[in-house]
């Protein structure tokens, strides 16, 4: 039986975005933990196995048990504005003292001395914890966040483009295989987890997470707010990108820089990605955007501090004609 969520109208004026730094955190060490279980997430985890060996993250390891059935939720908070950094969720974490006790009860099952000793005095334990989980994200996902970031917002410009064409039962219609939307519910298949849960007007907060993948985990329960952590679409793609070939006719027409440009867009992207793929300047991928977003060819998207930017119709029925 899934787990399903029921929406009121209230419930459906309240659906909101948000990426989480530390909800990728947290999802990652599962990925470390069992690799092999993860493959599409398998090139990530050989990187930076090394980078993590002189790491400690033992806490932030015990929070997060192999095979997953729940995590204490103030290991991760669902984010109140869509767009935190990782300080401002840090800092979450550190104010969350008086809901460790009770999130760990929840958990439930045994506990090492470290988790323990987290339990038994959680204001130091939340610090050394805050700690480890900084220390985990300068190795193990830092280098790795503006590619990851720029999925993320991509993902979410996708889904809101969704929302403006078919509303929100567009929207929730294909959020993953997992999951479907079906007269006014959200259907999930969940491992652990089954029954109605009301969104007690809150509304749901939809968080594309890299490091969820393959799975969908959700947040139900009070205080938090009814959470859905998803994976996007694009995550294979993140690691190992082979070059992409513009079409040769369009190369010709645009010159080879713009149209590999258009096709590397495949998915919405920010300059400093692009520049990463393609080996161009900031600057130099900057103007061959000016010259293509002035000829109809692509349109720019802000979404907080970062500018993404995404093939129009037009460019999409260009590239699709060498087919």
């Amino acid at each position: 039986m899934p787990l399903t969520l029921s929406f009121t109208a209230q419930d459906m004026a309240n659906i909101r975005f948000a990426v989480s730094p530390i909800g990728e955190v947290v999802a990652s060490v599962r990925v470390v933990k069992d690799p092999a279980a993860h493959p599409a997430l398998r090139p990530w985890a050989d990187q930076v196995r090394r980078r993590l060996a002189g790491v400690d993250w033992r806490l932030l390891s015990d929070l997060v048990p192999v095979p997953t059935v729940s995590i204490a939720g103030f290991t991760c908070t669902p984010p109140a504005t869509s767009t935190p950094d990782l300080e401002v969720e840090l800092a979450t974490m550190r104010a969350a003292g008086d809901r460790v006790r009770s999130d760990l009860d929840s958990v439930g099952g045994p506990r090492t001395a470290r988790v323990q000793a987290l339990y038994d005095d959680p204001d130091r334990g939340l610090e050394r914890l805050a700690e480890e989980v900084g220390a985990y994200w300068e190795a193990a996902i830092a280098p790795y966040w503006p590619r990851i970031r720029s999925l993320l917002d991509g993902e979410v410009l996708r889904r809101a483009r969704l929302l403006a064409e078919g509303g929100a039962d567009r929207m929730l219609a294909d959020l993953d295989d997992s999951v479907t939307w079906q007269d006014g519910r959200l259907h999930l298949r969940h491992r652990h987890v089954s029954g109605v849960r009301s969104l007690r007007g809150l509304g749901l907060l939809l968080v594309p997470c890299v490091f969820a993948w393959p799975r969908v985990f959700s947040v139900t329960t009070p205080p938090y707010q009814p959470t859905v952590r998803y994976p996007p679409r694009g995550v294979a793609t993140l690691w190992e990108r082979n070059a992409v070939d513009a079409p040769e006719a369009l190369a010709t027409v645009l010159g080879r820089t713009r149209a590999r440009l258009l096709a590397e867009l495949d998915q919405p992207a920010s300059t400093q990605d692009l520049a990463r793929r393609t080996a161009l300047t900031e600057p130099g991928v900057s103007r061959h955007l000016v010259a293509l977003r002035a000829a109809g060819l692509c349109t720019a998207h802000r979404t907080g501090r970062y500018v993404l930017y995404a093939r129009t119709a037009v460019a999409e029925a260009l590239l699709a004609h060498r087919a």
